[in-house]
């Protein structure tokens, strides 16, 4: 949890899929933030102060996240996105 939790605390990059924003839960960086994953993490999102959406792929702030396999193509081109965002805001 240390070493994610790390990830949100600089402001790097995370993404996540399916039951994965149970980590983003057990960080505590949950609250506040739009998230997408398997359903029936909906409602531990919901009570850790997140907003849980069904979409294919959702970015919010420096997190991307994903609801299930199916949504792959979807979710990789927002990671890629997100990764290419971050890696040109920093100095050179």
């Amino acid at each position: 949890m240390a070493f994610a939790a790390a990830f949100f605390e600089d402001g790097k990059p995370v993404a996540s899929i399916c039951h994965g924003p149970w980590t983003i839960i057990e960080t505590g960086y949950a609250a506040g933030r739009r998230i997408a994953s398997w359903p029936s993490l909906e409602t531990d999102l919901i009570n850790a102060g997140a907003e849980w959406v069904d979409q294919p792929s959702v970015t919010d702030g420096n997190l991307t996240t994903s609801r299930n396999p199916d949504d792959i193509p979807q979710f990789n081109e927002a990671m890629v996105g997100l990764f290419a965002r971050e890696r040109t805001s920093e100095p050179a």
